[in-house]
């Protein structure tokens, strides 16, 4: 049976639940009970539902249309994986849902999940259904999941501990550290529901979604003499000995079905929750219990964002050690590529090989991204046994990928010329790399955000009226999520400003459709610039991470700068300097020529 078809017998099932149940319609959205990137197979709806497998998305169904809404990085994607004729495929800015529902739902009833929508994205429905005569309506119980008969089981995967010499910071300071913070904004407790933030404040790791080492649960922290206590919904099934042994004694293990009575416990105490985060089901059992709730961010946010020196240093020999791997596959590539017979699937493959040789590698930090020619062009691909392509002489190679290190995470982007490119790949690449450059040696004030700086990476594109569409930079967790808040680098405001020891990655692109992708990323540390003679106020710069060589082929030196041209060529000098001693006789030897100065 084709996936076309499926996905027609899945939607009519889905219809028939919400016509049996009286509503009107419902909203599908990828995201699970966490709000995260990565959800387990049992969160899955979004896919199951549509065959669409990106990591943002949303699907409104009613019982005559349905649509599939998707940012600029998974346009393609989504009109490539979901029947056309059940789904109209709408950009997520560009025809929003608001404007969908106006046309459509004409006062009817458009239900939703709580667990499966943040507080402040069911406000938001609220008002555009009640502007269109329409209403929404909570289902306590998610109709998609009635028809799900195949569901998996909730995962349970293993939590592990994450030491000392690894983390910088002992859990026990960090909860003194969140209760202080509390007692600053006069709460009495915070529900924490983003499982990166719990991973972050027990010093655990777990593994429960695929490529992040998160531990599905939930949280509470009670600010209670200065100190704190603990009170984690988890199941105790997967924590290890050593798990149990490194926790804070001020946690008190508790089965995940006893929230829903935690959170009634909460009546008459000030509690604050994030509502751009937390799941409109916990603002409704905290109002129902009569709990004074404070707005705003989760309060392990930024400290989580903003690395110690430990995290630091383990972030810097992370990525040395996956550097000298990025190199290896790069001298492999450029020797077996001319050959023929090497197919996206095995580029990716051999790059994880090379990957897993290396010390406290433990997962891919996210599923690669290996596209060659077209395939190129869509911003998050990934690389299938039907879609899988031979990489051709005359076509651009794009290569994005990272690594789970127990040490750091990485992220990574190079473009690789597969025989001679044309002059207009030198030119695209170039201007790419022009914008990359200007932001690795940008140097700016203390509170600055990352939406400031963001022109600085799009205007060699612009000039000549080009640009991608996607985010310029997403911040990177320490041994967690690939993508973290609260920093970015973006054309759309962020007020975060970007403070010592965040990291950040810096990833301009381009993208001709039907043709070839171009992006080049490295990740940055914020780091304090060295005062200067003249400064009057401090100033912070990016110390770059990622050390991998980048292909000299697609340059145009007549573009560049003699400053530009001296960044590529002191980064070169670093790289193969560093990594040299890093990787065998062959790849050494490929690499003092990949790093020559350019001519």
């Amino acid at each position: 049976m084709s996936d076309f078809r499926i996905q027609a017998i899945r939607l009519a099932a889905l219809r028939t639940e919400l016509k049996n149940r009286g509503i009107d319609g419902f909203l599908v959205p990828r995201a699970d009970e966490h709000q995260g990137e990565y959800v387990p197979p049992s969160a899955e709806r979004l896919l199951w539902l549509t065959g669409f497998s990106g990591s943002a998305g949303l699907a409104a169904v009613l019982q005559e249309r349905a649509a599939l809404f998707v940012d600029g990085r998974y346009t393609l994607q989504a009109e490539q994986q979901t029947d056309p004729r059940l789904y109209e495929h709408r950009h997520v800015s560009e025809a929003p849902l608001s404007a969908w529902l106006r046309e459509h739902l004409r006062g009817g009833q458009l239900g939703y999940d709580p667990r499966l929508h943040t507080e402040n994205q069911v406000r938001r429905l609220a008002a555009d259904c009640s502007r269109f005569g329409g209403s929404l309506v909570a289902c306590p119980a998610n109709p998609l999941d009635a028809v799900w008969n195949d569901r998996p089981e909730p995962p349970l995967g293993q939590i592990d501990p994450h030491p000392l010499h690894f983390s910088g910071r002992p859990a026990e300071e960090k909860r003194e550290e969140i209760a202080a913070r509390l007692a600053e904004l006069g709460a009495g407790a915070t529900v924490l529901t983003q499982p990166d933030s719990i991973a972050w404040l027990l010093n655990v790791r777990g593994s429960d979604v695929p490529r992040t080492p998160l531990p599905l649960s939930f949280l509470i922290l009670h600010a209670k003499d200065g100190t704190g206590s603990i009170q984690w919904f988890v199941d105790e099934r997967k924590l290890t000995d050593a798990t149990r042994a490194q926790l804070d004694p001020a946690v008190t293990l508790r089965p995940p079905e006893a929230l829903a009575e935690a959170l009634g416990d909460l009546g008459g105490t000030a509690v604050l929750i994030d509502p751009n985060s937390a799941a409109a089901w916990f603002f409704d059992r905290l109002r129902h219990a009569g709990a004074n709730i404070i707005e705003g961010a989760d309060p392990c946010e930024l400290p989580k964002a903003c690395k110690n020196a430990v995290e630091l240093d383990g972030s810097r020999a992370a990525h040395r050690r996956d550097g000298a791997a990025v190199t290896s596959f790069l001298a492999w590539l450029d020797q077996a590529a001319p050959l023929g017979g090497i197919t996206e699937m095995a580029a990716a493959d051999k790059l994880t090989s090379f990957r897993s040789q290396r010390e406290h590698f433990r997962d891919l930090s996210f599923d690669t991204i290996s596209g060659s020619g077209p395939n190129g062009a869509i911003v998050h691909y990934r690389v299938t046994p039907e879609s899988d392509r031979e990489l051709q002489p005359g076509e651009l190679y794009l290569v994005d990928s990272g690594g789970q290190y127990l040490d750091g995470t990485t992220d990574i982007t190079r473009t690789i010329a597969i025989g001679a490119p044309s002059p207009e790949m030198r030119d695209r690449y170039t201007r790419v790399l022009k914008g990359h450059i200007a932001l690795a040696r940008a140097r700016f004030p203390q509170g600055t955000s990352g939406s400031q700086l963001d022109v600085l990476a799009r205007r060699p594109l612009w000039e000549v009226g080009l640009d991608f569409d996607h985010g310029t930079g997403h911040g990177v967790g320490s041994y967690l999520s690939v993508h973290e808040g609260p920093q970015r680098i973006s054309k759309y405001p962020n007020a975060v400003a970007l403070r010592p020891g965040m990291i950040i990655s810096n990833e301009p692109g381009y993208y001709k459709n039907g043709a070839y992708g171009i992006r080049i990323e490295n990740l940055v540390a914020v780091v304090q610039s060295p005062a200067r003679e003249g400064d009057e106020r401090p100033m912070l710069e990016f110390e770059t991470l990622t050390l991998a060589p980048l292909d000299q082929r697609l340059i145009e030196p007549s573009l560049l700068t003699e400053a530009e041209r001296n960044w590529v060529d002191s980064y070169h000098a670093r790289v193969r300097e560093t990594l040299s001693p890093l990787v065998d006789e062959g790849t050494a030897t490929w690499l003092e020529a990949a790093t020559k100065r350019l001519a």
